[in-house]
């Protein structure tokens, strides 16, 4: 069973990764990692340590939110590379990272679809 939270997008923020998390793995952690401190992957560690015994639903999550938060900054990773033509095309001039970006944005309908898809993957729009 995949969160609801996760169903809807395809990436996935650090913030909301956190939520859906606590809200699918909570009682797991509270029962098996009790006492562990957070911090440096300590849950995660305490989590694969206890793998038998970890519900599916927090197992699914885990296995979800890694997917997405790998594919999200792998997109970021990528963007430059995947929209450069598009970069080139529609944003010829404008200066700065975050005003390419927008020009990117504001003339969607004119940008490819990999990087269309990339800005999305992104979490970028």
């Amino acid at each position: 069973m995949i969160s609801a939270g996760m169903a809807k997008a395809e990436t996935v923020s650090y913030a909301d990764a956190v939520s859906i998390l606590a809200k699918d793995c909570g009682a797991d952690i509270k029962k098996l990692c009790k006492g562990v401190n957070l911090g440096n992957g300590r849950i995660a560690d305490c989590l694969k340590e206890n793998t038998t015994k970890v519900s599916p639903t927090c197992t699914a999550s885990l296995s979800s939110v890694a997917t997405s938060i790998r594919r999200r900054e792998d997109a970021q990773a990528a963007y430059e590379k995947v929209c450069a033509h598009d970069m080139a095309q529609h944003c010829r001039g404008v200066k700065g990272d975050g005003y390419i970006l927008a020009c990117l944005i504001k003339t969607q309908r004119l940008v490819g679809d990999k990087c269309n898809q990339a800005i999305t993957d992104a979490g970028w729009r």
